[in-house]
């Protein structure tokens, strides 16, 4: 079996990514999930978010480490956790092999303005700092993330479980996105194979910051034409079979060059 670090993005948790583990599961040969908290989210709400996404990182990295799992590992990641997902690879290579990473954004690659989309300045800040009941914020947070399921009322009442359940507070939320802001990532690419998947139809990120990273470190972008922000909720499969195709043609690439080796 194949070990798959998944990692979620700003204030979120593993139980956000839903049923889409068990898809992956089902889609991607040999794959078994394992999802991983960032500090101040889920199980580990209580704790203190870093403000720098590398400290992050490290947390994942012991984390990885506590489970005692047989490295290297890959990793789907998205947004903030797809920048953790590239600091952790780049100081610690040996633990990540292939990275798949979903509707991120990281300096030095992209302005601001295309990082997050100026008309979700407000009410990013309004989610982060606001009152209101815990379904009143995932609703909001769902009005951003998603195009397939922005009224399922499924989701709004899932996500609300877990937002009373785990809340995370607004510091932490602020935290969390100053760590996000001040991010910059290497201008090289990371040791580990990278995939980038981008929706065209994202309303928090633009996809010119996945198109931007692809150019710049010249690795593989796929785009989806119709899902938001939150990829795995709006089409999880798609996710899946990209990743799952992508595994394969690395794997078979590997085995013509070794094959090559041999008949030298």
């Amino acid at each position: 079996m194949t070990t798959w670090i998944f990692l979620r993005g700003l204030t979120r948790e593993v139980r956000h990514w839903g049923s889409f583990t068990a898809t992956f599961e089902h889609k991607v040969a040999d794959a078994r999930v394992l999802t991983l908290d960032l500090p101040g989210n889920g199980d580990l709400n209580r704790l203190t978010s870093p403000v720098r996404v590398e400290e992050m990182a490290e947390h994942c990295h012991a984390a990885l480490q506590a489970l005692d799992v047989a490295r290297p590992c890959k990793v789907l990641a998205m947004s903030l956790g797809a920048m953790v997902a590239v600091a952790w690879t780049d100081a610690h290579p040996q633990d990540i092999d292939s990275c798949v990473l979903i509707n991120t954004s990281m300096r030095p690659f992209s302005p601001f303005h295309h990082r997050l989309r100026p008309r979700n300045y407000l009410p990013l800040l309004r989610l982060a700092i606001a009152g209101g009941t815990a379904r009143e914020h995932e609703r909001g947070v769902l009005r951003l993330t998603s195009r397939h399921h922005v009224d399922s009322e499924a989701v709004a009442d899932a996500w609300t479980r877990i937002q009373e359940a785990h809340p995370v507070s607004g510091r932490n939320a602020l935290r969390q996105l100053l760590a996000a802001a001040r991010f910059r990532a290497p201008t090289h690419k990371p040791a580990a194979d990278v995939l980038l998947l981008a929706s065209t139809r994202d309303t928090l990120v633009n996809a010119a910051c996945s198109r931007a990273l692809a150019d710049a470190w010249h690795c593989e972008l796929r785009l989806h034409p119709s899902a938001g922000h939150d990829l795995p909720l709006d089409d999880g499969a798609w996710v899946a079979e990209q990743t799952g195709q992508w595994i394969e043609h690395h794997r078979r690439q590997g085995a013509n060059h070794a094959a090559g080796d041999t008949g030298r």
